[in-house]
């Protein structure tokens, strides 16, 4: 540079001076850029999964749970998606889904995971279940599930401001009920670079079961995260705090951190109220000799470091404590999970017979010997061999006897009940998040429950500097009590804090109100939305097939079917732009008969072709099947002159009958229906329209199959119903006398249901008829003969074995 500088003509003064100059610059654009790195927004994600429908037994808590975690971080500003209930695809697409979202967020970006569910451990290495995993044997394990080294390992490799995962998944599993047991709970585990790893229960002990509606690792996560201005592994030691105190000691979470950049969640306002723990905060805390504190403080100052060292100080100092048994489960607990660590680790027959040795019936005694296996090596110590040094010194005898089990509980009556903690570590909870009302039940498929959301206090703040997530109501409404119904309800729910005005209140309902209710569910992963809207378009065609052996169902108030052929024809009164029923006449009662208006003074019609008196039929609300239209599901169109013949059936011709006036009402009741050969049900109670007029005989159309209905009568449109298109022939009374019928396979017999011909007898009047029963045609002489046999003759000489059936 000075000789480039001296080439330019300049004195060598003027150069020097130049030089300094020039160097001062670059420092200055050096230091600049780090400056505006850091002042550019911080992006926050985060992927929540709650399984809890397993298969292998449902729990009662993971859905809500992280239905509770999602929304507490969409409040602080992440950008959240998430699902419930998992199969392993599923899981494996939602995984690689949200690693290709860490990836393309950039470097500004802070990942958070949460799981919860059922957890193992296998052959030092943890897994996360789906909700279809099949686990009979320890080799199944990482077939079936998901190893959550190759989540955090591909968390380390992305270049982001930091990871957290937290699985809440230490529990009691039902898998590999066998002599041949998997250790319980997870297994210790060493964070990567910049990430902070969280268990819902310290290694290789569980969490007892709860009923819910929330698990109290989640409910008091979801507080501590809720607090502004506390770095995130404060956040954490809370947790553990108020897990034991929520518990009474049963349950003690567990976190390790290499998290290296500043982070909180939310930040702390102006006007805090006054802290009542003044002095957590302080370093002299976490440096005081566990010795100094009193025995009570002791205690909550060793859970609190939940170092080895913290709580051998609390044993030398406190031996006889009414928490020293518990302590001492702590602890062989600990080293128990150290010493399988470092094995792990190091995986050879040496470090495989050491552990055995110290522990030979420990919880990992069966992942010793199927290692040992491996190495083709033997299951037992040999006399002599190189025995491993490890970090923790060997158990003393009365450690042995809490880690001689497969699964350790901290809820044993032995160890003592733990008392709350005192105020100087923890302070009470608020008012509002002491009892959280449950979940209303997730109606969509693979979606997190959405609790109501109770506003954080006033003085904590969202966190500056960080990039809004789109869409993310609850960010913008921390305040207020956001429900799953865009409703802010402050009179059931929780006081909100002083302050607030009604008027804030309301321009923060008015706001929800307007976004709308689904903003405020967790938005699902791109791959997990795919499939559930492909389930969700599958589901319907389902549910409209018929079941094998059974009458379709016809809805047509719900579910109005697409007619085959013309639309025109198979109208209902009110759709598809038809005009609705004349006024005061409903199509489900019985007395509406609109299209008797327009019919015959002489005789009532047979209605069996008429869409536009099928939906008016007095028996509607008898059986719905009954009224299934032509053309419908399928079917094909009947012809316009001839009714359908029931196969395997005989069809009785109609006797004549009094002429009755065209205004008649019909009266409801009958027998069940049956289906014809078309697949239509007939109508079942209403009887056959009798007239007393003789038939005509007209020309028959042999394109079609006559069909043995003496007489039918097309009805002119009505009034209020646009009439169908012309056919190819004009509605005219048929009779089949002139034309044979089609044979049958089998000769059919006259027969005649007696309840029918009872029914015929007691009514004075008629019924109009909507679908006739058909049946399969006689011989026409029979027909002909039958159909100018006087009435009474008809009553007298009709009905036996031997004679003509009744009608």
């Amino acid at each position: 540079m000075p000789c480039l500088l001296w080439t330019t003509g300049l004195s060598p003064k003027r150069t020097i001076w130049t030089f300094f100059v020039v160097v001062l610059v670059l420092a200055g654009i050096a230091s600049v850029n780090p400056v505006e790195a850091q002042g550019s927004p911080e992006k926050r994600i985060a992927l929540v999964v709650g399984n809890a429908a397993y298969k292998a037994g449902a729990l009662p808590t993971p859905a809500n749970d992280a239905g509770l975690i999602a929304q507490t971080l969409q409040a602080a500003g992440f950008d959240v998606i998430g699902a419930r209930d998992l199969d392993q695809n599923g899981l494996r697409d939602a995984m690689r889904d949200f690693l290709t979202k860490a990836n393309a967020s950039g470097p500004n970006t802070v990942v958070f995971v949460y799981l919860a569910g059922y957890g193992v451990q296998y052959q030092g290495d943890n897994y996360f279940v789906p909700v279809d995993a099949q686990i009979a044997n320890a080799t199944d394990v990482p077939v079936e599930a998901l190893r959550i080294t190759d989540l955090t390992r591909s968390l380390a490799g992305i270049n982001n401001r930091g990871s957290i995962v937290v699985l809440d998944a230490a529990r009691a599993n039902p898998f590999v009920q066998s002599n041949q047991p998997l250790a319980g709970g997870l297994a210790l585990v060493d964070p990567d670079a910049n990430q902070l790893i969280a268990f819902n229960a310290a290694p290789g002990t569980v969490a007892p079961q709860e009923p819910g509606p929330y698990g109290s690792y989640a409910h008091a996560l979801a507080e501590m995260i809720r607090i502004g201005g506390i770095p995130i592994d404060v956040v954490f030691d809370r947790t553990r705090l108020r897990v034991s105190d929520l518990t009474k000691g049963a349950q003690i979470s567990w976190n390790a951190s290499k998290f290296k950049n500043a982070f909180t969640f939310f930040d702390r306002g102006p006007n805090p109220p006054p802290a009542q723990v003044s002095s957590y905060d302080d370093a002299a805390i976490r440096t005081k000799p566990i010795s100094d504190f009193d025995e009570r403080d002791a205690y909550f100052a060793a859970l609190d470091r939940d170092t080895m060292r913290g709580y051998e100080d609390f044993l030398a100092a406190y031996p006889n404590d009414a928490m020293a048994r518990r302590v001492r489960a702590i602890i062989a607990a600990r080293r128990e999970a150290i010493t399988w660590r470092e094995t792990s680790n190091a995986d050879t027959p040496e470090a495989y017979w050491s552990y055995l040795r110290r522990y030979p019936r420990g919880p990992h005694v069966w992942d010793a010997r199927r290692r040992l296996e491996h190495f083709e090596a033997a299951l037992e110590p040999p006399p002599s061999f190189s025995v491993i040094e490890y970090d923790v010194p060997p158990p003393p005898p009365p450690e042995i006897v809490y880690v001689d089990r497969p699964v350790l509980y901290f809820d044993d009556a032995d160890f003592g009940y733990a008392p709350p903690p005192p105020v100087v570590f923890l302070s009470p909870p608020p008012p509002d998040f002491v009892t959280l009302a449950p979940p209303r039940p997730p109606v969509d498929l693979y979606v997190l429950p959405a609790p109501v959301f109770v506003p954080v206090p006033e003085w904590v703040e969202p966190p500056r500097n960080v990039a809004p997530p789109e869409n993310n109501i609850i960010f913008n409404n921390i305040h207020n009590t956001v429900v799953n119904n865009t409703v802010v309800n402050e009179s059931e729910a929780a006081p909100a804090a002083p302050g607030l005005t009604t008027g804030e209140k309301l321009a923060g309902a008015a706001v929800v109100a307007g976004a709308g209710a689904a903003a405020l569910h967790v938005a699902l992963p791109p791959s997990v939305q795919k499939k559930a809207a492909v389930l969700q378009k599958q589901a319907p065609v389902a549910a409209e097939k018929p079941a094998p052996a059974s009458i379709p169902s016809v809805q047509p108030q719900t579910q109005p079917q697409a007619p085959t052929g013309n639309p025109a024809t198979h109208a209902l009164p009110g759709a598809n732009g038809q005009p609705l029923p004349p006024t005061g006449q409903l199509a489900n009662k019985p007395q509406a008969a609109p299209a008797e208006k327009a019919q015959p003074s002489k005789a009532e019609p047979n209605t069996a072709h008429d869409p536009r008196t099928v939906a008016q039929s007095p028996l509607q609300s008898e059986n719905p099947d009954a009224h299934m239209l032509p053309g419908s599901k399928g079917q094909p169109q009947l012809p316009e002159a001839n009714a359908p013949a029931v196969k395997d059936e005989s069809q009785i011709a109609k006797a004549p009958a009094p002429t009755t006036a065209p205004n008649a009402k019909p009266r409801g009741g009958g027998a069940a229906a049956k289906p014809d050969a078309y697949g239509l049900p007939t109508k079942p109670t209403a009887p056959a329209i009798m007239d007393n007029t003789p038939a005509k005989s007209s020309v028959a159309n042999n394109s079609e199959p006559r069909l043995g209905n003496p007489r039918h009568v097309v009805p002119p449109p009505s009034r209020e119903v646009a009439p169908p298109p012309a056919l190819p022939r004009e509605p005219h009374v048929a009779a089949p006398a002139q034309v044979p019928p089609p044979k049958p396979q089998v000769e059919p017999k006259l027969q005649v249901e007696p309840k029918i011909q009872a029914e015929s007898k007691a009514q004075a009047e008629p019924k109009p008829q909507a679908e006739p029963k058909p049946r399969p045609q006689p011989k026409p002489a029979t027909v002909e003969q039958q159909a100018k046999r006087p009435p009474a003759a008809e009553k007298k000489k009709c009905g036996a074995p031997d004679l003509p059936a009744c009608p």
